[in-house]
């Protein structure tokens, strides 16, 4: 099965100790150094990347103080448009209440006015009628200028209300 060559193992074990000569001599020193270059820039690319998420939390703090403060002034700026509002709504109710008096007022005004207006003329009509009724049950005429002192007498003793 299995022969054990010792030639081919000598010849081996030289073949073998010449090419490690070789690569010592040959190749070592370049592997080593792309070895060494390739975990600096390893090392240089882990040192980008922590300082890259330092920076990108800092970046992310801002934000968040940044959004708060949106937050706040948002806030802010509803509490007085609510404020405005209410008062907007205060003075227009005062407003609509005073007017609502002002237009009482005047219509009171009016109303007395009318009345007074209605009142003398009745007092007029009442005066007229006792006057004729007066001058039938006198059976004599009166002439204009009695008639007037008659109506003004009448009216000065009629009550005002």
């Amino acid at each position: 099965m299995l022969d054990v060559n010792p030639g081919l193992i000598i010849w081996t074990i030289v073949s073998f100790t010449i090419l490690v000569f070789v690569l010592k001599k040959i190749a070592w020193k370049p592997i080593v150094s792309a070895l060494l270059e390739r975990e600096e820039s390893i090392r240089n690319a882990l040192t980008h990347a922590d300082e890259a998420r330092v920076k990108t939390e800092k970046i992310l703090e801002e934000q968040k103080i940044l959004l708060n403060d949106a937050n706040d002034k948002t806030m802010k700026i509803i509490h007085e448009g609510r404020l405005v509002a209410e008062q907007t709504k205060i003075e227009i109710v005062t407003q609509a209440n005073q007017s609502a008096k002002n237009m009482l007022d005047v219509a009171r005004d009016q109303i007395g006015r009318e009345k007074e207006a209605a009142l003398s003329q009745i007092r007029d009509e009442v005066a007229k009628l006792a006057i004729l009724t007066t001058e039938k049950m006198l059976d004599e005429v009166l002439d204009e200028k009695r008639k007037e002192e008659l109506i003004n007498k009448s009216m000065k003793n009629l009550p005002l209300n």
